[in-house]
């Protein structure tokens, strides 16, 4: 199935709220199809929400402290979830049981900021931690270990030597999984391999001040850095080489091709992300008193497409659904807010010849348009269109080569270190609904 017959109108940025989930959250992201949105909550819980009957269908209760961030794995059959108890938890929604069976927890010394999957290996994991140090923590068997990733100091600078190092701020995985962008209390970016853990890159951004969040568009070329100055700045990454025996790294400064900001009101940023055909950009606002999301057109010099308005309650975070012109955005009342694009009512969606005319018209019959064809060739025809398989959810052919759309640079030793002993996260796994009378029952 084509996906473009999703959306037949091509209406790519939401306008409208379609829904409002009483969840009690701070933060809400939907998983990779779409369907489910993860919440978590300030008193330690999660909550697993199904936008098709909005009703939340799983519980995640295993912290006794906030919720500091969550993720999904691959194919959304894991769910992570960090937490200011110091606790990274790793949550199975295949198995049978409410709550979900814990796959791993992982310890730390401190409250965790923020905790990531890795795009290709749930089995990987980056933490950042509130003393600003970041980790990789891998569970595999043949690579089990837990590394912090570290700047390198010049040397030869004396300042640097002399100076504290600066504490990091944000961290996340790109989206091939070859490096991990760390941002800095100075305003720089530091650019680590995943598979060797070691520095090969460092951007210093003028004028940044402390670096508070990234977004990365699908294809993996820019990245979007939102810091302390309230301006939201996009950048076009360049081609980063594998590392080397001697621990070599680039220098380079940044320049950003768009801008963005509130210059009227001077709104600092809460959250933001792409489009899932990285032509929009949505923007959090820090508004104390009302509930903004603005959108941009990056392909059309990064001008304000939109502003959306939510009402009363402020904006604390935001994530855009990942095939569709959908938003979900989060109050500081707990509230997630599912923003749509209402379609107008065209009856030429229905038939693919239909077409649509503002005054009567004389119609010319086709030559063969009313032609009798042989019953057993429509009969076979028919057949071979009943067995093939669709998805209704994501519109997506399953015999469809899955393709990463993102940077390969052609050295596929990465890939095949984070492919190695892969996850139990395969396509095709169902979860199982959970009802409060059964859940009662365990």
């Amino acid at each position: 199935m084509n996906t473009s017959l999703l959306n037949p109108f091509n209406i790519t940025y939401p306008t409208a709220v379609q829904a409002s989930l009483p969840s009690q959250c701070s933060l809400a992201r939907f998983d990779t199809s779409g369907q489910f949105v993860a919440a978590g909550r300030s008193d330690g819980s999660a909550a697993i929400w199904d936008l098709e009957t909005r009703a939340a269908v799983r519980w995640l209760e295993g912290h006794v402290k906030g919720i500091t961030s969550v993720d999904w794995s691959r194919n959304s059959r894991f769910v992570l979830t960090s937490s200011k108890d110091w606790n990274v938890i790793v949550w199975d929604l295949a198995s049978d049981i409410d709550p979900p069976q814990r796959k791993t927890t992982v310890r730390f010394d401190a409250p965790v900021t923020s905790a990531s999957f890795h795009p290709r290996n749930s089995q990987i994991i980056l933490a950042l931690l509130q003393t600003g140090d970041a980790y990789m923590v891998d569970l595999r068997k043949k690579h089990r270990g837990r590394v912090e990733l570290e700047e390198v100091q010049d040397d030869s600078d004396e300042e640097s030597t002399s100076s504290s190092r600066s504490a990091m701020t944000v961290a996340q995985f790109d989206p091939t999984g070859r490096q991990v962008f760390v941002g800095t209390s100075s305003g720089s970016i530091l650019v680590f391999n995943t598979r060797s853990k070691t520095m090969i890159a460092r951007h210093k951004i003028a004028g940044a001040g402390i670096m508070k969040g990234f977004a990365f568009a699908k294809s993996g070329r820019r990245l979007i850095t939102n810091s302390s100055d309230r301006t939201l700045r996009q950048f076009t990454l360049p081609a980063y080489p594998p590392p080397n025996a001697d621990r070599e790294y680039t220098e380079q400064e940044l320049e950003p091709t768009h801008k963005f900001s509130d210059p009227i009101n001077r709104t600092a940023w809460h959250a933001m992300s792409f489009s899932p055909d990285g032509e929009w950009l949505a923007g959090g606002a820090a508004d104390p008193a009302s509930h903004r999301i603005y959108i941009w057109d990056i392909a059309n010099d990064g001008q304000l497409a939109s502003t959306l308005d939510g009402g009363r309650e402020p904006l604390i975070h935001v994530h855009w659904h990942p095939s569709k012109p959908s938003i979900a955005s989060t109050t500081n009342q707990g509230n997630i807010l599912i923003w749509h694009c209402p379609s107008p009512e065209r009856w030429g969606a229905f038939a693919g010849g239909f077409e649509e005319v503002d005054e009567n018209v004389e119609y010319e019959e086709r030559e063969d348009e009313f032609d009798i064809e042989d019953e057993s060739v429509l009969a076979e025809r028919k057949m071979k269109q009943e067995e093939e398989e669709v998805d209704i959810l994501t519109g997506k052919d399953p015999e469809e080569e899955v393709v990463d759309h993102v940077r390969v640079n052609g050295d596929e030793e990465d890939f095949a270190w984070a492919d190695d002993e892969p996850d139990e996260d395969t396509r095709g796994w169902e979860m199982k609904i959970v009802l409060e009378d059964e859940a009662d029952m365990m």
